[in-house]
């Protein structure tokens, strides 16, 4: 170096200590890691691939089951619902809007099931369940789906335990919880705490996730609109479900039933009744045993087919068509005929309440006049308060 004064630059130092320096000698020496052993349960080769497979296998496997067949005809029958509840709770007012819902007719006074069309493919059956365990026994063994009401002004209460512990026994069907009586509350503050109280009780008692719908109050007599709406839609796309015992027993819900012992028999004579109703599960046979609940052993002396009292829209259509003289596959000129149900739609077969339908039997036709729709014509010279 002649030049400048500059100093010659430093030597690179080394390694000795360290992880660089224990890397090389490992790396001269031929044994280098290439992973961490404690990261990866299996280190390569033909083992590990074998036992990844097998491992996949076998989570397929448990997740196989035996097919279900199900045993309803083409045209199924109405969907059985539940309208269960502690006394007070408001279940016929329940069932008189969801009927004002569906049928545009207004329910006088109801006793007994009531069967109407929902919607282009379902029908729907509506059972208010009494406050006796036998009732509740019954009801829990042909049940589709169950509305429970619980008053959110008082809580849940024993019954609604009670019919959750025999649902379970029987086979668990769909359980829609309804929250009644909120008006009560003034403060939204208030109710949304309790919303969110009974919601949580709820779900402990069933499953996490079960739907709940609240209704907030009462508009001429019955729950609002949109509120029973929204409760109908749901209820509309409920899947019936599968259980292997109701496939394999077949079973009826009696709509209605007559008496055709001879009226001159004594009272301790056997009883001869007819039941109508739609058979359900497998297949019904004369001679059969059947059991009535609370009533016995009984053998089935003769079974008949009688025309539909609450035909589905699909029916009704082919009727017209048939009656119009056209042909019954001959399809419809509007595109989007049955994408709303018109009013010859809206059947309602409610044989025990007041709802002015007409019943027919295979031996005479009734017709239902409710009470305050029946006038007479006066005599001459009676007067206006007389009976």
């Amino acid at each position: 170096m002649d030049g400048g004064g500059d100093k010659p630059k430093k030597g690179h130092k080394k390694k000795n200590v360290g992880q660089k320096a224990k890397k090389k000698e490992k790396k001269q020496i031929g044994k280098v890691e290439k992973h961490n052993p404690k990261a990866h349960t299996f280190s390569g080769g033909a083992r590990s691939v074998q036992k990844r497979v097998q491992y996949t296998l076998e989570k397929q496997a448990k997740k196989h089951r035996a097919p279900k067949v199900d045993k309803n005809p083409d045209v199924p029958p109405p969907f059985i619902v539940v309208v269960q509840g502690p006394p007070g709770v408001g279940k016929s007012t329940l069932i008189h809007s969801l009927v004002k819902h569906y049928a545009k007719q207004r329910l006088i006074q109801m006793r007994g099931p009531v069967t109407l069309v929902s919607g282009r493919q379902r029908r729907i059956t509506i059972v208010e369940c009494p406050q006796e365990m036998s009732a509740m026994l019954d009801l829990a063994k042909v049940a589709d789906l169950v509305l429970l009401l619980v008053d959110a002004s008082y809580g849940f209460e024993l019954e609604t335990f009670e019919f959750i512990n025999i649902l379970q026994v029987h086979g668990f069907p769909r359980v829609i919880g309804v929250l009644t009586h909120l008006d009560h509350f003034k403060e939204n503050k208030q109710v949304r705490k309790v919303k969110k109280t009974m919601k949580h009780r709820f779900w402990t008692e069933l499953y996490d996730g079960a739907k709940l719908f609240y209704l907030s109050g009462l508009q001429y007599g019955r729950y609002h609109r949109n509120e029973i709406q929204n409760l109908a839609r749901f209820i509309a796309v409920q899947r019936v479900p599968i259980l292997s015992w109701r496939q394999s027993h077949p079973y009826l819900l009696a709509l209605r039933w007559e008496d055709q012992t001879d009226p001159s028999a004594a009272e301790s004579v056997p009883r001869r009744l007819d039941l109508y109703g739609y058979v359900y599960g497998g297949r019904l046979r004369e001679g059969s045993e059947v059991h009535l609940p609370g009533v016995g052993d009984f053998h089935i002396a003769s079974i008949k087919q009688l025309p539909d009292p609450c035909p589905p829209p699909a029916e009704t259509e082919a009727e017209r068509r048939r009656a119009s003289n056209k042909k019954p596959d001959e399809k419809p000129k509007k595109k989007n005929a049955l994408r709303t149900l018109a009013e010859r739609h809206r059947v309602v077969y409610a044989p025990g309440s007041d709802i002015g339908s007409i019943t027919v039997d295979s031996e005479a036709m009734y017709i239902y006049v409710p009470e305050q729709q029946a006038g007479f014509t006066k005599k001459e010279g009676e007067e206006q308060g007389a009976d």
